[in-house]
């Protein structure tokens, strides 16, 4: 097998979906034995303006779907889209209030879900 580069490794994980990615994620850290998480390595001294620090600022976010409105069929839509769901788990995630759609994802992401998410009518929350 011919070896990869970096910027040919990034374009093939641009066409997998987040669910995909996930699943590769923890694929590779169960064959290597690794953990994607960012160590904390926090100093005695400074430790507690570092951590004050870290958890002021959030950069994993969870858009959870409060209701889904008049136009039910459109969200159903709009999380296949997004999770890449079939259409019973989509049905059945939008019938289930405060579900979550996408777990632990970037702020911009999360943005653009609520957007499209509200654009089909649900009622959104990112936390």
């Amino acid at each position: 097998m011919a070896k990869l580069s970096q910027d040919e490794l990034l374009a093939q994980f641009e066409e997998l979906t987040l669910i995909e990615l996930a699943a590769f994620v923890k694929a590779f850290e169960e064959k290597f034995d690794v953990t994607a998480a960012a160590p904390v390595a926090v100093a005695a001294a400074g430790g507690a303006a570092a951590a004050v620090e870290a958890v002021e600022e959030q950069d994993e976010f969870d858009v959870i779907l409060d209701g889904a409105g008049d136009k039910k069929i459109q969200v159903i839509k709009e999380v296949r889209t997004l999770t890449s769901l079939g259409l019973k788990e989509a049905k059945d995630l939008v019938d289930t209030a405060g579900a979550k759609v996408l777990e632990k994802v970037a702020k911009d992401v999360a943005e653009k879900a609520k957007a499209a998410l509200e654009g089909a009518g649900a009622k959104v929350t990112v936390k």
